[in-house]
């Protein structure tokens, strides 16, 4: 029984002080990355990434310290409360209680900054004096931008271009904080004239402006390539979420039964699961549920097979749940949750059965966000709107069986940089998703053609 407490917040001393990595805790290993052009196992690229986060992409130590520096930074808004949605509840009826753990009240207003402090650290410490990244609702780019500031750093942001015409006040707060903001696809890069030259209105997306910030770092001595997602070191940074949140749930006295992250790339995801993962392989009883949208959905849709992290085949190949890198979704306004593929380790984890996928439409999302606003008074942003979604068809299942269900959910940012969106959502004008078969058809067409053989 919890107590009749609405926030749970540890003290700054309870802070984590080093992340959780479930790769060695793995019953199979982790398939690995391999070289765009040999098709043999790589490590990531030196050029695009210092040494300690390759380092920490293939550990095998099962928690990694958090730098003092980084800690310091972290204590500017972290440990983030877990809160009791009592108004919730009571507006569904539902005998279920739900709790989410709330990244929002970070300066950047969502959970990535957990990662772009880090990385602009070790970045910092290699020598390096700037960073180049994509972007795709801007939180991301937010977040390392500020990082930069923080650490010293330069920062260039390729922001994908539907949602740099769409969320004007993210590029602000980006050129606030320092950053130099351009839309993706641009004519900055080789691969972004291409793609201009073949559609002149590309809407852009993350695959492709991922292209554009790695051309750009490999073309400086002085620049690194940032990645908010998808590699396992980001999700190792973000495990301080998962970790915060198994103590605030001892604090409240319960274990999650159900729980629920958005899931994109898999940051936000992967951070909030990974310690709960870890229980489930130990014989746990618990529902892990990932949520993406129906317009661009790469794990209840995709074939699990090798692919580019990027449009341009110059990162390393991937084994991963994929739409195709070519894929280009809909723009819809959950930007951060538009792109083409699933971490590898999120889509091995999914793989294993380890957690489930659903995928949600952008209306039912947004009526789910609108309720949530008005109960429990944050307007969440348009990706872990996602998340609640699921939260409350979890919640009106428990109302329909009597079960008195503990669900746990990652809400990982606000959305006071997306109210366009609510107010086409207000207005009846916001559309529905579009999701076209033969388009996915078509880029699953241009998987690379790959020979590796996992080992059994």
């Amino acid at each position: 029984m919890a107590k009749k407490l609405t926030k749970y917040i540890l003290a700054e001393k309870d802070m984590p002080t080093s992340w959780y990595n479930i790769l060695p805790d793995l019953p199979k290993p982790l398939p690995p990355l391999l070289h765009p052009q040999t098709h043999e196992p790589t490590i990531l690229p030196p050029p695009l990434f210092p040494a300690a986060l390759n380092d920490q992409e293939f550990s095998k130590e099962h928690f990694i310290e958090i730098p003092e520096e980084v800690q310091e930074v972290y204590k500017m808004y972290r440990p983030t409360p877990l809160i009791r949605a009592y108004k919730l509840e009571k507006a569904l009826g539902t005998p279920a209680q739900i709790f989410y753990k709330y990244e929002g009240v970070s300066p950047a207003g969502s959970h990535k900054l957990n990662t772009a402090i880090a990385q602009a650290y070790y970045n910092k410490k290699a020598g390096i004096k700037r960073l180049a990244t994509e972007t795709g609702a801007g939180q991301w780019g937010s977040a390392l931008a500020l990082a930069c500031q923080y650490m010293g750093l330069e920062c260039k942001v390729y922001m994908v271009k539907v949602s740099y015409n769409q969320k004007p006040y993210r590029r602000i707060m980006m050129e606030t904080w320092g950053a130099t903001v351009i839309p993706s696809p641009s004519t900055e890069t080789n691969i972004g004239k291409q793609i201009l030259a073949q559609d002149p209105n590309s809407p852009g997306s993350l695959g492709i402006a991922i292209s554009e910030a790695v051309e750009d770092a490999f073309s400086r001595d002085d620049t690194c390539y940032s990645l908010g997602s998808v590699l396992n070191h980001v999700i190792l940074h973000q495990s301080i979420i998962g970790l915060e949140t198994e103590k605030q749930c001892e604090m409240a006295g319960v274990y999650p039964d159900i729980l629920i992250g958005c899931v994109g790339g898999g940051s936000n995801f992967g951070g909030l699961a990974v310690p709960f993962v870890k229980d489930k392989m130990k014989g746990k009883k618990i529902q892990i549920i990932a949520v993406e949208p129906s317009a661009c959905p790469s794990m209840t849709k995709g074939p699990y097979a090798w692919d580019y992290g990027d449009v341009a085949g110059m990162a390393p190949i991937a084994k991963m749940f994929t739409l195709g890198h070519a894929f280009i979704p809909s723009p819809i306004h959950a930007g951060g949750l538009r792109y083409h593929g699933m971490s590898p380790l999120v889509s091995h984890l999914h793989k294993l059965e380890l957690i489930e996928a659903r995928a949600v439409d952008q209306k039912a999302t947004f009526e789910s966000a609108i309720k949530f606003a008005r109960t429990e008074g944050i307007i969440p942003a348009p990706e872990p709107a996602h998340a609640i979604k699921v939260v409350i068809d979890e919640a009106l299942k428990c109302k329909e069986s009597g079960e008195k269900k503990v669900i746990v959910m990652g809400l990982s940012g606000h959305g006071h940089f997306d109210l366009g969106a609510y107010e086409l959502f207000l207005a009846g004008k916001l559309e529905a998703d579009a999701y076209s078969e033969d388009n996915v058809k078509k880029a699953l067409s241009q998987l690379p053609k790959v020979d590796y053989v996992e080992s059994k």
